[in-house]
């Protein structure tokens, strides 16, 4: 072979090479390794089972899920308009305001692990805002994942019904 054919052949590969899907080339990332990050909540709906939809955290909620690679999590969800205390005291809080604060927040935190073949996320539950959920375990049936969104189903809610929540992957 000459030098001409040489080079041709080695700029033929090379354009090859660059037309081949990324994925291809380089490992699939596994589910764990996409989720791992800090994701802020887009939205969230929690779905009665007559089918019809309620916002329990506002129509623009805000909140977070950090995905530790550990296999550590932290979970927080609130109501960004729920009404201030009129003292400006936690523990001073009128029966009523006291209620819309905890209407209107979720927080727990723990472990997580996911199975692959099912799409789902295993959270241990170590601490929760409502006592009820310390110490059970929880499940997260992933809708769809990209690099930059995250949806997933509770198919079993604290406030009852299913809540579909989406996360955008925070900057």
């Amino acid at each position: 072979m000459n030098r001409r054919s040489i080079l041709n052949i080695s700029v033929m590969a090379a354009l090859g090479l660059a037309l081949v899907p990324s994925s291809a080339v380089s490992q699939q990332k596994s589910l764990k390794e996409q989720l791992v990050g800090t994701w802020t909540t887009v939205s969230a709906d929690n779905v009665r089972p007559d089918g019809t939809k309620r916002q329990l955290f506002g129509a623009n909620p805000k909140g977070l899920v950090i995905f530790d690679a550990n296999g550590r999590y932290a979970f927080v969800q609130v109501d960004p308009d729920r009404p201030k205390f009129k003292a400006n005291n936690r523990l001073q809080g009128t029966p009523e305001e006291v209620k819309a604060a905890w209407d209107g927040a979720v927080a727990h935190f723990g472990t997580w692990s996911v199975t692959e073949a099912d799409k789902t996320i295993g959270l241990r539950i170590e601490g929760s805002l409502y006592p009820n959920q310390t110490g059970t375990d929880g499940k997260r049936s992933i809708v769809s994942l990209t690099a930059d969104e995250l949806k997933w189903i509770n198919p079993a809610a604290g406030a009852g019904g299913i809540a579909e929540t989406v996360y955008k992957r925070a900057k």
